[in-house]
């Protein structure tokens, strides 16, 4: 989640793969795609209609970069395995912002021609149903003009920010929160720069001027989650509770300054783990980059934050922390067991929040309740903006981000709040344990959460929830019938 400190003022494993279509009309698209036009498809997301594929699944992706400087395009090969869940006379990959220089299928060259932000690729041989096959691009990947997502460029390189909709701008996939896959990433780069990316390092070669970079992740992952750090930074390095590997990357020369920072988050892992079971990844880091995005964002085992975070005086040092935890919260929820759609994205952001609000309790004595209270009286105004927590109103023209509203953040932690009211803070505390544990490299959909609750509280929550979720005007607060909300706008 895009994630920006300024849009709240401080005084406030099992590898389990679970894919649905979300549009009943897909198997119609694959079924008549060969006899019309190239046009771009999408598997059904309400709010990002294009994003994803019909037709395939993607299981593991291999992305070769070699980075020239921040301004020119990098050199890319990205080679995609999937499995076919139809007969494939053609098919699409999310795609723009890269010039394709040839696509193949198998080793066998393929036609390709783009539409919109899709590539249509038509394989030499149709791929059967339920076989694997392989493609492989040869592109390019520019970062140059990327105000809408995908690559960020810093003082002295460039890192990912692909939410929500923003992966394809750098690497052709399936682009779509659903289509987790394991990744790999080669890249070259002079070798005065450092290179780091999710996952760990599985090699590193330097031959004359340049070095080779190789990471892989251990767990699946979503498109928007990818992340790599190309630039003059240095890598800290700590232990973290059971032995944890904490690996975090900073400006070279600021590695003293920002220590006091880095140095928090062994603690800030512990107290999460204490509330919601072990830490799901390998390895968890920060990445403070010399850039301006107006967010922080949860990267899957490297979460990205501005360096001015740290270094500007705006923010009080409990606020910063608290910022901190958020994206630290969101390796559970929403890295590792991840939305099945973009409207499912309330179980990202409300729980990312409500560990942020308990954080800024602990350390700033800003109590909860007063934070559920003040979003209680404005959640009216707030879904009149947004939509209810899980029935957002699309983006608005030209901004992805737009659908990060604040009834995504306040309004859904709010919902997690009433929840607690109502099924009490024992069984509340048992739910969310066993939700990141049942769940674990997952997708979900707030159905899912919805019948869970309902188990582990041993009574049927499906209007109780239904109603905070989805209805636009606020339910009444169980435990507080003073709680008012207002209808004049904040």
């Amino acid at each position: 989640m895009p994630h920006s400190p300024g849009a709240r003022p401080p005084q406030r494993r099992r590898r389990v793969r679970r894919r649905t279509a979300l549009a009943a009309t897909v198997p119609l698209l694959l079924l008549t795609a060969a006899a019309q036009p190239p046009a771009p498809l999408g598997i059904g997301d309400r709010l990002f209609p294009y994003l994803g594929n019909p037709g395939y699944h993607v299981t593991d992706y291999d992305i070769a970069l070699d980075y020239h400087r921040n301004d020119a395009p990098l050199d890319a090969v990205t080679t995609i395995d999937a499995r076919a869940t139809e007969r494939l006379e053609r098919f699409n990959l999310d795609f723009t912002r890269g010039t394709v220089r040839s696509v193949e299928v198998n080793g066998a060259r393929a036609e390709f021609v783009p539409a919109g932000e899709d590539l249509v690729v038509t394989p030499a041989r149709p791929v059967p149903r339920g076989t694997p096959f392989t493609v492989t691009v040869r592109h390019t990947s520019d970062p140059r003009g990327t105000k809408d997502g995908g690559w960020v460029t810093t003082k002295d390189g460039l890192v990912m920010a692909n939410q929500a909709d923003a992966a394809h701008r750098v690497f052709p996939g399936s682009d779509h929160p659903s289509e987790k896959a394991d990744f790999t990433f080669r890249v070259r780069a002079p070798k005065g720069l450092m290179v780091v990316a999710n996952g760990v390092a599985t090699g590193r070669r330097t031959r004359g001027a340049v070095t080779t970079w190789t990471y892989r992740t251990r767990h699946p992952m979503a498109t928007e989650l990818a992340q790599v750090s190309i630039g003059r930074s240095v890598l800290v390095e700590a232990t973290g509770p059971h032995g944890l590997r904490l690996r975090s990357v900073v400006p070279a020369g600021e590695r003293e300054r920002l220590a006091p920072w880095t140095a928090r988050t062994a603690e800030q892992v512990t107290w999460l783990e204490g509330r919601i079971g072990r830490y799901p990844f390998e390895n968890y880091g920060v990445l403070i980059a010399e850039a301006t995005t107006g967010f922080e964002l949860e990267t899957q085992t490297l979460s990205l934050f501005e360096h001015d975070l740290f270094t500007k005086r705006s923010f009080p040092a409990w606020y910063i922390e608290s910022v901190m935890v958020h994206e630290l919260a969101h390796q559970w929820f929403g890295d590792s067991v991840t939305p099945r759609a973009w409207t499912d994205v309330w179980l990202n952001e409300g729980h990312a929040t409500w560990y942020e609000a308990q954080y800024a309790e602990l350390k700033g004595g800003r109590k909860l309740v007063d934070r559920m209270r003040r979003a209680y009286e404005f959640s009216d105004l707030m879904r009149a903006d947004g939509g209810p927590p899980a029935d957002l109103r699309a983006p608005a023209p030209g901004k992805k981000v737009s659908i990060f509203r604040p009834v995504v953040y306040d309004g859904s932690a709010l919902v997690l709040y009433a929840l607690r009211q109502k099924i009490g803070a024992r069984a509340f505390d048992r739910l969310e344990r066993v939700w990141v544990e049942r769940y674990a490299d997952a997708t979900v959909s707030t159905a899912d959460f919805t019948a869970l609750a309902s188990k582990v509280a041993h009574q049927d929550l499906s209007a109780f929830l239904h109603a905070w979720l989805h209805d636009p005007t606020t339910p009444p607060m169980p435990g507080h019938p003073d709680w008012k909300v207002t209808r004049k706008p904040a």
